[in-house]
């Protein structure tokens, strides 16, 4: 068993700051998929207000197992609170249950 940190050695840190360059596009669709879900129920489809809402449930859980992933692959609190705008701290009492 090896007890180096992989985020130490010259491979991990090559893993951990990889570019995904279709990210920002994925995310731009997802968006416009759903204010088009969010236009079709303002049109009168009440009964899929439900599934509207429904979708803040799954985004939370998504963006739980994001930082799930991100935390296995070796990125701190202080790195994914800077992305989002929170402290460390607040990074951690969210998620850190989760991860």
């Amino acid at each position: 068993m090896s007890t180096v940190k992989k985020s130490l050695t010259p491979f991990g840190q090559q893993l951990k700051h990889r570019t995904v360059v279709e990210n920002d596009e994925f995310a731009a669709f997802a968006r416009r998929i759903i204010r088009a879900h969010g236009r079709r129920v303002a049109t009168g489809d009440v009964e899929a207000l439900r599934d509207l809402v429904a979708l803040s449930a799954v985004i939370d859980d998504a963006i739980g197992e994001a930082v799930i992933g991100l935390r296995a692959f070796g990125y701190s609190w202080a790195e994914i609170g800077s992305r989002l705008g929170i402290s460390r701290q607040a990074a951690q009492q969210r998620w850190g249950g989760q991860a």
